[in-house]
């Protein structure tokens, strides 16, 4: 496959034997050579590897440095055929002085040296009893490392095939300002830590926020590997602890307390990170323009691999966790129904107008009005619910809609819309027969005017109800669905609207309210504007004629949030949907949906105010400005020649 901008890292934890140079080199070497087979392209091993991080008083003796000298030198000979970088921890001497070291070659010639910067002298720790810290080093300095000499030096970052990576040590990560921050505004996109933690009560899950902290703080991928299997245990007990996090999420994690030596590998995606630090002005701005040494350098391709190492969520907007998803839930809720009581409260108004169709759309603003009623201490019976039956109205949608604005004990009004449409289609010369979009808006705009002139009437306001999925593909009729005084779901994805009427469902007491929730979340999506077949069921279904939403919210996600180009989209989209949609259906729905995407911008220029929920957003007062008349060509040539 093509890389697609992912680069694929890994850290190892290896077995090994405290002061035995020469196993642990044999270590070291062995998952050098797995992480080749497994197509890694940087591999960090952890801090004091070649030695082993609990050797104590050792450290000072010349036997232990020499024999870790040759074993550095016969690492860097036995890796020289393999296609990668590696990342390796030992202490190193530099005149008199002794240094706990990251060693950075690959094809036998050894890059740089970056020294541990903040020596920890606390606690367990007592590393100033042999190590000085790097701080001090001239920025020319220069080391004798496995027979060559190399840079040296706290700020050194290097340039794998065009990716600029930086490192540093264990304790760097835990202080204020860690040097992997400069590293990061210097220009790195991976940031390693070669570690030898040891375990604490709590400190496990910490240490995790904290790499995941850094990752996102940096706008980088963080690759941490720590000490495990081997290490004395006389007064500490190392768990091996491996990370792999990219912008705030940890992608791979090694398992803790392992008896076997781990390779933990992932692709983290460049591509992104630098889509990220684009349109993240505070980085921009931020960004250094002093000059710090890069060394760069070209390696062969290894083995590609044939699958990411990486996990493609086919539903983005929505967390897989059930916890974690009814916690996102309950806080997107209150986002919306904020949002909406503070336009209460501005206006002054106490009555809303909701037009109810019986589908996930409605129902949710309706959920959210509610909601923001309760918060207000106003009535609910404030709300006035209007279903209007139409040409494709079914039984189904028009019962639930019923059920609900009953239960739920809103002002409850119908006001069917057939008469007036044939009015209206006779005043404009429409055939009532045309089944054109003509024929279809003017349903669409006939509600609309309903809800405006009964929200005049009613001295209230008109809560929209179309969701963010819809707006990305124009799916409304302008100034008709389009159109609204407040629109509480401008924001919120259909795969997510769909959970959220579930989520809502599953906390409702009222057990025939329940009920009617349920079977809105199991009704097909449709706008209801063509009659029904002849058994008065749906017949005009949405995902029949645009495409799959959960296809079309992966494809705006990662259009949107990652600023992936077409082809890419293509390529995570079968990884990710595999099993359920094959690739020419995907590259179908991909191609309607940046035709749509880019021919709809005018309805997104003028609609209304709405709070936004997630970090994917379309108004054009905050998250995307974009000119209505924008070309598709590039975008849809890239995917024509797919």
């Amino acid at each position: 496959m093509d890389n697609f901008g992912f680069l694929k890292v890994a850290a190892a934890v290896p077995q090994v034997r405290v002061a035995d140079c020469e196993y642990n080199s044999a270590r070291i070497v062995a998952l050098a050579e797995e992480a080749a087979r497994r197509g890694v392209e940087i591999v960090a091993f952890p801090e004091l590897a070649v030695t082993g991080y609990t050797c104590g008083d050792l450290l000072l003796q010349s036997v232990l440095l020499d024999a870790a000298d040759a074993a550095l030198e016969e690492i860097v000979r036995a890796t020289r055929k393999l296609p990668l970088t590696l990342l390796v921890g030992a202490p190193l001497r530099h005149g008199s002085t002794l240094y706990n070291c990251a060693v950075v070659f690959t094809q036998g010639r050894v890059l740089g040296v970056v020294p541990k910067t903040h020596i920890p002298d606390y606690a367990e720790f007592y590393e100033n009893r042999w190590f000085a810290s790097g701080a001090g080093i001239a920025e020319e300095e220069r080391i004798a490392v496995a027979g060559q000499q190399t840079d040296f030096g706290p700020g050194l970052t290097f340039e794998v095939n065009g990716t600029e990576f930086g490192v540093e040590i264990c304790e760097d990560l835990w202080t204020a300002i860690p040097p992997s921050s400069q590293l990061a505004l210097n220009g790195a996109k991976v940031l390693f830590n070669l570690s030898a933690s040891p375990e604490g009560v709590g400190k496990h899950a910490y240490l995790r926020q904290l790499v995941a902290q850094q990752s996102a703080r940096t706008l980088s991928a963080y690759v941490y590997c720590s000490a495990g299997q081997g290490e004395s245990s006389s007064d500490l007990v190392f768990a091996g602890n491996g990370f792999i996090a990219e912008n705030g999420v940890v992608l791979r994690e090694a398992e803790r307390f392992a008896a076997e030596e781990q390779l933990v590998v992932a692709d983290v995606d460049i591509e992104r990170l630098e889509f990220e630090r684009r349109r993240n002005t505070s980085f921009r701005n931020n960004e250094t323009t002093s000059e710090n040494t890069v060394i760069e350098m070209e390696i062969p391709e290894g083995l590609r691999a044939a699958a990411l190492d990486r996990d493609i969520d086919p539903l983005p907007f929505v967390p897989k966790d059930e916890g974690h998803r009814s916690e996102r839930c309950e806080e997107i809720f209150r986002i919306q129904a904020h949002g909406l009581a503070q336009r209460l409260r501005h206006t002054g108004c106490k009555r809303a107008v909701v037009g109810i169709s019986g589908g996930l759309d409605s129902t949710l603003a309706l959920l959210v009005t509610v909601r923001a009623f309760d918060l207000l201490k106003l009535e609910r019976t404030g709300i006035v619910g209007i279903t209007m039956p139409g040409f494709g109205t079914t039984d189904r949608t028009y019962r639930n809609a019923l059920e609900l604005m009953g239960r739920l004990g809103i002002t409850v009004r119908e006001i069917p819309i057939r008469e007036a449409c044939i009015q209206h289609m006779k005043d404009i010369g429409l055939d009532p027969d045309d089944r054109s979009a003509a024929y279809e808006n003017a349903q669409a705009r006939e509600r609309t005017q309903i809800l405006m002139d009964v929200a005049n009437m009613e001295g209230g306001l008109v809560v929209g109800t179309g969701d963010l999925s819809e707006l990305a593909l124009g799916w409304a009729t302008y100034n008709g669905d389009q159109m609204s005084m407040y629109g509480v779901n401008a924001s919120v994805p259909k795969t997510l609207v769909r959970h959220l009427v579930r989520w809502a469902a599953e906390t409702e007491t009222d057990e025939t309210a329940r009920a009617t929730l349920l079977d809105i979340v199991d009704t097909p999506v449709s706008p209801e504007l063509l009659p029904a077949d002849k058994e008065g069921r749906i017949a005009q279904k949405t995902e029949d004629l645009v495409g799959p939403y959960e296809l079309h919210d992966f494809f705006l996600y990662h259009f949107l949030r990652s600023g992936y180009g077409p082809a890419k989209i293509l390529f995570l989209a079968e990884t990710a949907f595999s099993g359920s949609y094959d690739r020419t259906t995907i590259h179908k729905w991909l191609g309607v949906f940046f035709r749509r995407f880019f021919a709809q911008q005018f309805k997104r220029s003028a609609m209304p105010d709405g709070p936004k929920v997630g970090s994917v957003a379309l108004s054009p007062r905050g998250d995307w400005r974009m000119p209505s008349d924008a070309s598709a060509a590039a975008w849809l040539n890239e995917l024509e020649n797919l």
